[in-house]
Order: C-alpha cells, then sequence, then structure tokens
C-alpha cells in the first residue's frame, strides 16, 4: 500500500519558491513507512550537526527507518542514536571498485534521499539511492544538481549549519527540531563525587590550537575554583604526544582521560561537568549539545555559521566577532584583534600555521567567561529541563553582541 506521508513532502510544486528552495512538479507517493537515507560525508562535528535534521524527518515522516551515510571514522558520534536505523560508513577516498559497489548497494534502495551537502559526490549518490531526492545547492547559478533533485534548497553562508538543515525539513513540509542527539552508551558512567571541569586542549587542526601555556593557567585557574580537572583527548599518538607536552608540567596534575573514552562516555563526562573548556572543534560541540555550560575558544574561523549549538537552539545568531558572547548554555570566547575573524587557515594560509589570535589570546579572558558559566544556573540536559542564566554579555570593540 502506498500512502502520501506529508502535505509538504506529497505536495506538487513548480518553480522558485520562497526560503531559497525549489520544487520540481513532482508529486511523490512514499509508502506507509518509507525507506530515508540521509547523506553527510563530512567531519565529526557536521555529522553532529546533522542529528536534528535526522530527528525532524524520524518525527515527522511517520513510520520512516532512517539510515545515515557517513565517511568512516565519523559514525561513532551517532551511537546510541534511535532515529537512525543503519550507518553506512564510507571510505572519504574510495577506489573506482569501492563507488562501483557502493552503487550497486544504494541503487533505488531508497524511497527518499536527501543531501547535507552541495558537493558532486553526495548529490550523485542522493540520485542513485533515492526514488525521491532533496537537498543542498549551490546558491545562484543552476547546475546538474538540481536537475538530480525534487526538493532544492540553497545553501546559505549567513546561516548556522543546524538552521541551514533544518530548511531542507521544511521544504519537505516537516516541521523542524532544534535538538542536537548526543551519543549514547550502554551503562552510565559512575558519578563522581567532587566538582569537575572538562578540559580539550588539542583541536584536530592546529591552525585551532590556543597556547600550552594559557591550558596550564586555566587549569590552575579552575583548581583555585574549587574544581578537579579531568582533561580529554584522542588515542592517537602524535595527540597524546601534544597533550603529554601540554600537561605533564601542570602541578598538581590533571586526571588524563584522553583516548579512554568512546563517544558516548564523553557526552556522560560533559553532562556532569560544571564547566567544559575547548577550541573550536567536535567535543565542544558535543560539550554544548550535553547541555554542560561550555566555553568555546575561537581563532581564525567565525562562530556564525558553525558555532556551538546551545541546548534548545539559538535564540540570536552567533555575531561573527566578539570578546565574549552568550547563547543559552555556551559562551564563545574570541580575541578581537583587528583582522579577526579572517575564515583562512590561520596566519600562514595552511592547516599547520599559527594563529596569532590565539596565540595572544590572554588567560584572563577565558577565565572571565568560566566565572560567567559557572555562576549560571545548573546544567541543562540534553533535553533542556533546567535553563542556564543569561549572564551579562560583553561588549566588543565591535559593538553590543
Amino acid at each position: 500500500m502506498r500512502t502520501r506521508v506529508t502535505k509538504g513532502l506529497n505536495a506538487g510544486r513548480s518553480g522558485r519558491e520562497a526560503d531559497g528552495v525549489d520544487a520540481l512538479n513532482v508529486t511523490p507517493q512514499l509508502p506507509e513507512r518509507p525507506r530515508v537515507l540521509v547523506i553527510t560525508m563530512r567531519r565529526l562535528g557536521d555529522v553532529l550537526l546533522t542529528t536534528p535534521l535526522v530527528r525532524a524527518l524520524h518525527r515527522g515522516v511517520h513510520g520512516a527507518h532512517i539510515d545515515l551515510l557517513v565517511f568512516r571514522g565519523t559514525e561513532d558520534i551517532l551511537a546510541g542514536n534511535p532515529d537512525i536505523g543503519q550507518i553506512i560508513a564510507v571510505p572519504e577516498n574510495p577506489s573506482l571498485v569501492e563507488m562501483a559497489r557502493l552503487v550497486a548497494r544504494l541503487w533505488r534502495r531508497y524511497d527518499l534521499a536527501i543531501t547535507t551537502q552541495t558537493g558532486d559526490r553526495p548529490t550523485f549518490l542522493a540520485w542513485v539511492a533515492g526514488r525521491f531526492r532533496a537537498g543542498l545547492v549551490p546558491a545562484g547559478k543552476r547546475t546538474w544538481r538540481h536537475a538530480a533533485l525534487h526538493r532544492c534548497v540553497e545553501a546559505d553562508a549567513g546561516l548556522h549549519r543546524v538552521i541551514e538543515l533544518n530548511r531542507i525539513a521544511l521544504a519537505l513540509g516537516v516541521d523542524s527540531s532544534p535538538q542536537i542527539v548526543v551519543p549514547r552508551r550502554d551503562k552510565a558512567a559512575p558519578a563522581r563525587r567532587t566538582p569537575y571541569a572538562v578540559l580539550h586542549a588539542n583541536p584536530k587542526y592546529k591552525i585551532r590550537r590556543w597556547t600550552a601555556d594559557g591550558w596550564r593557567a586555566l587549569a590552575n585557574g579552575l583548581r583555585a575554583r574549587g574544581l578537579a580537572v579531568v582533561a580529554t583527548g584522542g588515542a592517537d599518538q602524535a595527540e597524546r604526544e601534544y597533550l603529554d607536552h601540554v600537561w605533564t608540567p601542570v602541578e598538581p596534575p590533571v586526571e588524563r582521560m584522553d583516548g579512554r573514552l568512546d563517544w558516548g562516555g564523553l557526552a556522560d563526562l560533559l553532562a556532569g561537568a560544571a564547566v567544559y573548556v575547548g577550541p573550536d572543534t567536535s567535543m565542544t560541540h558535543l560539550a554544548a549539545a550535553s547541555g554542560c555550560p561550555t566555553v568555546g575558544i575561537y581563532g581564525p574561523a567565525s562562530p556564525h555559521g558553525m558555532g556551538p549549538w546551545p541546548v534548545g537552539g539559538l535564540e540570536k545568531p552567533w555575531a561573527r566577532a566578539g570578546t565574549i558572547q552568550h547563547r543559552g548554555n555556551v559562551w564563545v570566547v574570541q580575541n578581537p584583534l583587528p583582522c579577526m575573524p579572517c575564515d583562512r587557515l590561520g596566519c600562514d594560509n595552511h592547516l599547520e600555521s599559527r594563529s596569532e589570535c590565539l596565540d595572544t589570546l590572554a588567560v584572563a579572558q577565558v577565565l572571565g567567561a568560566v566565572d560567567q558559566a559557572l555562576g549560571s544556573r545548573a546544567p541543562l540536559n540534553a533535553q533542556g529541563s533546567a535553563i542556564a542564566d543569561d549572564a551579562t554579555r560583553s561588549i566588543s570593540p565591535r559593538g553590543s553582541i
């Protein structure tokens, strides 16, 4: 039996529509329990920020079975997500044989395929997989991608990523969702009796690193505020060697957890923390989604499009530049140099470059944000059962934020 699932998804529409939506004059018929594929072939933080769209589809398309296609190595951040059926993890750079096998595996298997990216490969795979296709396309000139999709939503760099993806749900006639779904573990982590802070010193790329001296001074400042300090990080040998450099001189030593927890365990750890501090990385997105008071240290990249997403969503967008910005359970710290944010690959324009805005960021400024976060109310949980206090926002050289 085949049935119409939602008015918006099944209504025949044509021509240019509001909010950057372009729809072909096609009236799809979906089964009662449609198979849906969401394609997100990007990094860990991007995959996590796709979960509000998946939740919207799970709630809005009755009986939908939703699979995700992601890069291998990012699938664990989706662990235990109740909205997802199967996760298909593929290599970032597949061989021709691997790509051929993937095409054969996906061919018209899904009633609805959605690409969350404008690139050739994810759009092609959506065309391969879905009898009905929707997703992001580049703004402006029409390309073959518009012809490959039945519902086209123009990408908009002026929007936060979560809002941009939720526009796909709206284009399909499904109510959007503001909720990031954090990974889960089978068993909850043991409760800690001593209040603690979580510090994550190492981002994926050097251009986003704060200084080792800054992290050590921050750890000492947190201890002076009565908090134990837990340091997280990955299991990669190079990362551990860097964290040895950051944390070995600290006395008393911090509790090192690098490489010891999966993503579900990290979400548990973060949910119980008095405060989290980290750079522009997937751990900071996870901390914000877990509900703990979160301080994100941002350098060359603006938080406007990919800043941490607070529990309950953003009532006001992140400004591109500021000193300390506050939204919900999240504070973003930036060093307001005249060139910031440059949205470049550091000062030397490559991933291993220095970033002066981070090299000269003062510990006192980060601790100022930490004190605001510690002065907020009880941490939020992932469902937003408690709301952080609206601490006073600072004034940046570029105006009130």
